[in-house]
């Protein structure tokens, strides 16, 4: 080819007027409805959370319950205080939640990941912090399905030879 393209100069100088990756800046709005909170559903593997953030005083509630309550084990607890913690907005915000399906680490998951998506909704300028940290990519690791002949997915039934 005779002539290459080695910097963003000549790809412009080629395209014409067509945008250069770097010169496309998306101008983000908050989304928040009349009662001033972001809506965001999070899932991990079958858990589904509703969540919604307001500013307060750090208040989470799952289920109707405290998080203490909901979830007992600290690593859990933890796990629910990341976003905010990257974010650099620890209590200033409260959390309502409903959580449905899967078991207490997936239900944990499923409702950080609704967190994050419902603060980078709230406030476009924490979107980077939290995509940097990966906790607005949805984590699409689900349970195998069981095959038939399979006593599980994978794992096939004894074999006897006599």
């Amino acid at each position: 080819m005779a002539d290459e393209i080695n910097t963003l100069e000549d790809l412009a100088a080629v395209a014409g007027d067509a945008p250069v990756a770097e010169e496309i800046e998306i101008n983000r709005e908050p989304v928040r409805d009349e009662l001033g909170r972001s809506y965001a559903t999070g899932k991990r593997k079958d858990a589904v959370a509703r969540v919604w953030i307001k500013p307060g005083s750090g208040k989470v509630e799952v289920n109707g319950k405290s998080m203490d309550k909901y979830f007992a084990r600290p690593v859990l607890q933890l796990i629910l205080r990341q976003p905010f913690q990257v974010a650099g907005v620890e209590d200033q915000f409260d959390v309502m939640a409903t959580v449905k399906g899967g078991g207490l680490t997936g239900q944990a998951g499923a409702v950080k990941h609704g967190i994050s998506k419902a603060l980078q909704l709230y406030d476009p300028a924490l979107r980077a912090p939290l995509k940097a940290a990966g906790f607005l990519t949805r984590d699409s690791r689900v349970v195998e399905r069981k095959k038939y002949g399979k006593r599980k997915a994978r794992r096939s039934f004894q074999f006897s030879k006599r």
